[in-house]
């Protein structure tokens, strides 16, 4: 028995009309069949998903029928979704399984499995799903692409779908093969079934391999067609062009084009923009993009808050930076994406925070101790340098030497120096010194200075001399400054003879009398 459905209200009638379907409906209860409530379903569907008026997307009459089959219809396509996934996975198995023995047993497997497999679903969706799955094996995803481009020019009745030729399309982009992208948007082209898809995919192709030029390019083209119109991911792959390349005018004047065309963003457009303005380090335009985000109720997602959190974590936001933290601290773990802890890590080194040591080690011990990075263990060595902890700063200096990290930055070194200068730890400082040497870091005369001081604040002459001859064997140039801590050295021990000497090597040299010299 066929199941009908009733519908007598005034209200529901009017708001029904909006649909286009006038002659079906009248003051008088009809009759809807399941047959052609399907058709009325998805009309209504796209009507709410156009931004509706209020009263006709609420209305108490309709949605209700639609409830009832709502859930029943998208059971059914999840039921379907999920067969046709198991399906394909089965065949990707046998692919990859073959795939290391060549191009022959892949078409092999395909032409014993994949023919009857596809012609059971002409919309292209198989193919579509097979190669989704494949992604992950681009070389295998090619040959299956080129099997089915033979396929279709063939004696196999079903041709490759606009769909299809996307998915090809992108594959191809992904794999670092623009010519056969652009070769199969033309092969689309050609046989009059390209689509704001197919110019997406290859935008997208465009936007991997950094081809920019070509990607404004091609979207002129898809302006001028008179066939398709761009959508809002045409303009999410130009935002995402633009932002990379730091051309902020261009990504704003997109997002304004949008507007006039009246194209709504969805959370692909915002991420893109937020991404553009952290690379351009243009902090407060990032938080407010994401604040609009928020309050046109759009959802941000994992990958927001990611670049939220490594955006806070540059610009010394530290409470900022810990809320989002807290939002996706297991998504961090689970899927160790330890490049944000190590910028949080990075943003505490940069701090003044009074309790950046304790935070940075429990974020160091969230780490793998194998996840080694040369520039972490700079700013750590760095780090416990300034707050004059030396056996950590050691054990860090320790691992440098034994990975063979050369380290050449001033910053760091003056702080290593500095801190076994106030630590007064002169046999400490000798000893880095010379193995730093050894390993090839930058030489600083400083270095020398700094033991020639401090041998000389412990009556150790001798010691503060030699290195002077180890100055001269590293061809270190002396300095007015060299022969001051000389002269200070000696004043302050009563070593008159050597004063003397001292004395006389400065004014040979033209660098004057200290004013502090005393007269025997």
């Amino acid at each position: 028995m066929k199941r009908v459905w009733k519908i007598s209200s005034e209200s529901a009638q009017s708001k029904l009309s909006l649909l286009k379907h006038k002659t079906l409906f009248s003051k008088t209860p009809f009759l809807i069949t399941n047959n052609y409530f399907i058709k009325l379903r998805f009309n209504w569907l796209f009507l709410a998903h156009s931004n509706c008026s209020q009263s006709a997307v609420h209305s108490n009459a309709f949605p209700n029928i639609v409830g009832l089959f709502d859930n029943r219809w998208s059971n059914a396509e999840i039921q379907s979704k999920q067969d046709l996934v198991q399906k394909v996975s089965v065949l990707r198995d046998e692919l990859i399984w073959v795939s290391g023995y060549g191009q022959n047993e892949i078409f092999r497997v395909l032409d014993e499995k994949g023919r009857w497999f596809f012609k059971g679903c002409a919309n292209g969706n198989a193919f579509v799903e097979l190669l989704r799955q494949l992604e992950s094996w681009p070389r295998c995803a090619l040959e299956v692409c080129n099997w089915r481009r033979k396929l279709a020019d063939d004696d196999f009745p079903l041709p490759m779908t606009s769909e299809e030729y996307a998915k090809a399309i992108r594959i191809a982009g992904r794999s670092r093969n623009v010519a056969l992208a652009v070769e199969l948007f033309t092969e689309a082209a050609n046989k009059r079934i390209k689509t704001a898809t197919t110019y997406n995919a290859l935008m997208g192709a465009y936007m991997h391999n950094e081809y920019t030029y070509m990607c404004q390019l091609l979207f002129r083209d898809f302006k001028m067609d008179k066939s398709c119109r761009p959508t809002v991911v045409t303009y999410n792959i130009l935002l995402s062009v633009f932002g990379r390349l730091r051309f902020i005018d261009q990504m704003e004047a997109m997002l304004q084009e949008m507007k006039n065309l009246n194209i709504f963003p969805n959370r692909t457009t915002y991420n893109a923009l937020i991404s553009g303005y952290f690379t351009a380090s243009m902090w407060d335009s990032m938080e407010k993009t994401y604040a609009v985000m928020e309050a046109r109720g759009i959802k941000p997602d994992v990958n927001t808050h990611m670049m939220m959190l490594r955006g806070y974590a540059y610009s010394g936001e530290l409470k900022k930076m810990e809320e989002i933290y807290e939002l996706i601290s297991y998504h961090l773990l689970e899927h160790k994406e330890f490049s944000l802890i190590r910028a949080m890590i990075y943003a505490y080194c940069e701090s003044t925070s009074s309790n950046r040591v304790n935070r940075i080690e429990e974020l160091l011990g969230l780490i793998p101790k194998n996840d080694y990075k040369p520039w972490l263990n700079a700013i750590l060595i760095k780090l416990y340098a300034q707050e004059n902890i030396l056996d950590a700063m050691e054990s860090y200096i320790e691992e440098a030497f034994e990975r063979c990290t050369s380290i050449t930055t001033v910053n760091v070194m003056r702080c290593i120096v500095s801190s076994y200068y106030r630590a007064n730890a002169v046999d400490k400082l000798a000893n880095f010194v010379k193995r730093a040497e050894r390993a090839g870091w930058k030489i600083r005369r400083s270095w020398y200075h700094c033991k020639m001081i401090l041998y000389s604040s412990q009556n150790r002459l001798a010691e503060m001399e030699g290195v002077l001859y180890e100055m001269k064997n590293l061809c270190i140039q002396t300095t007015p400054g060299t022969f001051l801590i000389l002269h200070r050295a000696y004043l302050e021990h009563g070593q008159k003879h050597k004063l003397d000497q001292v004395l006389g090597v400065m004014c040979t040299h033209g660098y004057g009398i200290p004013s502090n010299t005393v007269e025997s």
